[in-house]
């Protein structure tokens, strides 16, 4: 049994647990297992989270069981979970609109601040650090040779201005731009239109998981990307097919806004990633094996 939790923040879906509860070397078969929307319960990655003084750890694993350093999503579900009372009160205390949390990620400690309670959705503004390595780059990709936006928001980030595809083409561009040689530990893809000077729309391709509906590092990645390089004014509103997130990109770095709801939590009683099959694909063990201690570790959360 694994007690979870499910949120979302516009769709972009993550399932949070405790670190406590599954070993290490388990844990990207999990994510495998659990992200999975047919056979599993369906989520783009699974957070494995810790408790600190002022918040949390986590760690993530994007649904194919791939890292992940940072997910401004993921983050700002874990956060809504913090200040709600985390895994063993089911998220159900009130939270204080005010409240600040550090979530300490692979790609450095982020501090957020609750700053709305709205009908469930929690809203955050969250300091995500400066971007970094940011350049320009041509890539030859599907026969054509792209002007890209290359640069860092805590994990690798590729964008491409341009006006908006059809379903057929992104999916293309995406897998292709995620994969390219030139990204050694792949990357997460962003299409953004400049529709004005304060607003963009996007269509997202994240590594690990394909097609998302909105993505915060994402989301950042592209505004930095449309004002150096697109005309766009430093403060944007960018539209994903999930939603709209508020991007600022101040001098000490960029602030992120946007919501995140639990929605709910639950046991799973299924079957558990074997750790002699999980390297070579996963092959699972039924529950009250003698793998069924979720690889040796007692599960007292």
């Amino acid at each position: 049994m694994l007690d979870l939790v499910k949120a979302h923040s516009y769709g972009n879906d993550f399932l949070l647990t405790s670190a406590s509860c599954v070993a290490e070397d388990l844990r990207r078969g999990w994510a495998q297992l659990l992200c999975d929307r047919h056979t599993g319960i369906g989520a783009d990655g699974l957070i494995f989270y810790a408790p600190i003084p002022r918040g949390a750890r986590m760690k993530l694993f994007n649904a194919d069981g791939s890292d992940s350093e940072l997910s401004g999503n993921g983050l700002r579900c874990l956060a809504a979970l913090v200040v709600r009372g985390g895994l063993k009160s089911g998220g159900r205390v009130q939270p204080t609109v005010g409240q600040r949390v550090v979530i300490e990620t692979d790609a450095g400690a982020k501090a957020t601040r609750l700053t709305d309670v709205e009908d469930g959705r929690l809203t955050f503004e969250t300091e995500m650090g400066p971007p970094e390595d940011l350049r320009k780059i041509q890539l030859l990709v599907e026969g054509q040779i792209l002007d890209i936006v290359a640069l860092r928001v805590g994990n690798p980030q590729c964008v491409l201005l341009t006006a908006l595809p059809d379903r057929e083409r992104f999916l293309k561009l995406g897998a292709a731009l995620s994969a390219h040689d030139a990204f050694p530990d792949g990357a997460n893809v962003e299409l953004a239109e400049v529709v004005s000077t304060e607003r963009l729309q996007i269509l997202i391709w994240e590594r690990g998981v394909g097609p998302t509906l909105a993505s915060g590092t994402g989301a950042c990645a592209a505004a930095v990307a449309a004002a150096a390089y697109g005309g766009a004014k430093r403060e944007l509103q960018v539209e994903a097919p999930g939603g709209t997130q508020r991007v600022v990109w101040k001098d000490r770095g960029l602030e992120l806004n946007g919501w995140a709801e639990i929605v709910w939590t639950g046991r799973w009683l299924g079957e558990i990633p074997d750790p002699k099959a999980v390297a070579g694909g996963g092959e699972l063990t039924p529950t009250g094996s003698t793998a069924s201690k979720l690889g040796s570790q007692e599960t007292n959360n």
